[in-house]
C-alpha cells in the first residue's frame, strides 16, 4: 500500500482537520471527521460530520463541492466508510462524484472493517494516498479509536491541586483551586465526553451538578455517574433534580438496600448494581458495563479516593492536571490520591507523552498513562 505524497497533501489535509475539530462534542459515538475537496489547487467543497446519524463529512464536502467534483482531489481524515449504517456508504458517494483522487489520513481502527473503504476506492480506480498528517488525526480521534478496538471507554483523569499536591483544605474546602480559564477548559471537556465519574464523597462535599456550562454555545452535559457503594446519596443531592437532557446513574454494590434502590429510581435515577473490591466498587470490571452502554468515554473528577481506586484499576488513559500557584502548607489538607501506594519509586505510574500548557496563572499537564 504505497503512499505518495504531495508537495501541498499536508496543508489541505490541515485544513481537514480543522474542519473536523467544529464537530467536537457532538458526534459520538462516530468519529469527528473533516474534507476539503481540492480542483486545481483551489477548494472547492468543505464539509465535517456534524452529528451521529447525520451525513458524514464526505457527503457534505463534496455536495459543497457540486459538479466541480468531478476530476477533483478530496482530502478526509478518516478512511470513508464501505458499509451501510444509519447513513449510506461514503465510498458510493466519492465514486458517483467522479473524485479522480482521495487522500486520507488515517485508516479507520475498527478491525472488522480497516482498508475496506481504501480497496473499494481503488478498485473503482480512484488514487489512494494514505496516512497524511496520521499523527495529529489519531490524537483527534483517539476516544473512537479505543472504542472501536476494545468496547471499553476512553478513561480521562482530571485533578486540580496546589503546588503542594493538595486538592481542598482540612475542612474540605476547594473553591476554588484553579483559576476561571482552566475552570472553563474543564466544562470544554465535559461537553466532549459523553459521561463523567465521581465519587459519593464528592457529592457529600461539594454538591456538585456536573453539567457543562459555556459562555459562547449550549453545552451537552455529560451522563453523571456517582459511585456510592452503599447508597448514601443525600435526598437533596442537586444532581438528583437537575433539568438536564443527560441521565444520572448511580453505581452500587451488591449489598445495598433495595428501598434505596426504589426511591432513587422515583427520582429517575438509573441504578446500576456493579461488583465490589475491596469494600468499594471493581472499577475494572464497572468499564466494560459503561462500554456495552455505549458510553465512549469517562471523565474522572475526583475526590481522592476514587483517583487512588482509578490509578490502582489501571484503567485511565489519558490525564489532565492542573497545578495552582498556591501551597497550603499544612499535612491536614486532602491529598490528591488518598489510599496505599507502592514501596518503591520505581513503581510509580508513568506518564508519557507530555505537554504542558498555561490558563492564567495555572498550569496544566497533559499526558498518558505509560502502558
Amino acid at each position: 500500500m504505497a503512499c505518495i505524497f504531495k508537495m501541498e497533501d499536508r496543508y489541505f489535509m490541515k485544513m481537514a482537520l480543522a474542519l473536523a475539530e467544529k464537530g467536537r462534542g457532538f458526534t459520538s459515538p462516530n468519529p469527528m471527521v473533516g474534507a476539503i475537496v481540492v480542483k486545481d489547487d483551489q477548494v472547492v467543497g468543505r464539509g465535517w460530520h456534524k452529528k451521529a446519524g447525520e451525513a458524514h463529512a464526505e457527503v457534505n464536502a463534496i455536495d459543497d463541492a457540486g459538479p466541480a467534483a468531478r476530476g477533483a482531489t478530496l482530502y478526509v481524515t478518516l478512511e470513508p466508510c464501505n458499509h451501510t449504517g444509519r447513513t449510506p456508504p461514503c465510498t458510493k458517494k466519492i465514486i458517483q462524484a467522479g473524485i479522480a483522487r482521495t487522500v486520507i489520513a488515517m485508516t479507520d481502527p475498527n478491525p472488522d472493517v480497516i482498508g475496506g473503504g481504501i480497496d473499494c476506492l481503488r478498485n473503482a480506480g480512484i488514487q489512494v494516498t494514505c496516512d497524511v498528517c496520521e499523527k495529529q488525526a489519531r490524537k483527534l480521534n483517539e476516544i473512537f479509536i479505543k472504542f472501536s478496538r476494545t468496547k471499553l471507554p476512553f478513561v480521562i483523569l482530571k485533578t486540580a491541586s496546589t503546588l503542594d499536591g493538595q486538592i481542598a483544605t482540612r475542612t474540605g474546602d476547594s473553591k476554588w483551586v484553579t483559576g476561571e480559564s482552566a475552570r472553563l477548559f474543564v466544562h470544554r471537556i465535559r461537553h466532549e465526553v459523553d459521561a463523567i465519574m465521581v465519587g459519593i464523597g464528592t457529592i457529600r462535599t461539594d454538591d456538585p451538578s456536573l453539567t457543562t456550562r459555556l459562555p459562547d454555545k449550549k453545552g451537552k452535559d455529560p451522563i453523571r455517574i456517582v459511585l456510592d457503594t452503599r447508597l448514601s446519596i443525600p435526598e437533596n443531592a442537586r444532581l438528583l433534580s437537575l433539568d438536564s437532557e443527560a441521565e444520572t446513574i448511580v453505581v452500587c454494590g451488591k449489598s445495598a438496600l433495595d428501598h434505596k434502590k426504589k426511591a432513587l429510581m422515583k427520582k429517575g435515577v438509573k441504578i446500576i448494581q456493579a461488583d465490589e473490591k475491596d469494600q468499594k466498587i471493581d472499577l475494572h470490571s464497572l468499564m466494560p458495563v459503561l462500554g456495552q452502554m455505549g458510553i465512549t468515554s469517562l471523565l474522572i473528577e475526583g475526590g481522592s479516593r476514587i483517583i487512588h481506586s482509578a490509578l490502582a484499576a489501571d484503567i485511565i488513559d489519558k490525564v489532565f492536571l492542573f497545578y495552582a500557584p498556591k501551597i497550603l502548607g499544612g499535612n491536614d489538607g486532602f491529598s490528591l490520591c488518598s489510599g496505599k501506594g507502592p514501596e518503591k519509586m520505581n513503581q510509580a505510574v508513568q506518564i508519557k507523552d507530555m505537554n504542558v500548557r498555561w490558563f492564567e496563572n495555572d498550569i496544566m499537564i497533559e499526558g498518558y498513562l505509560g502502558k
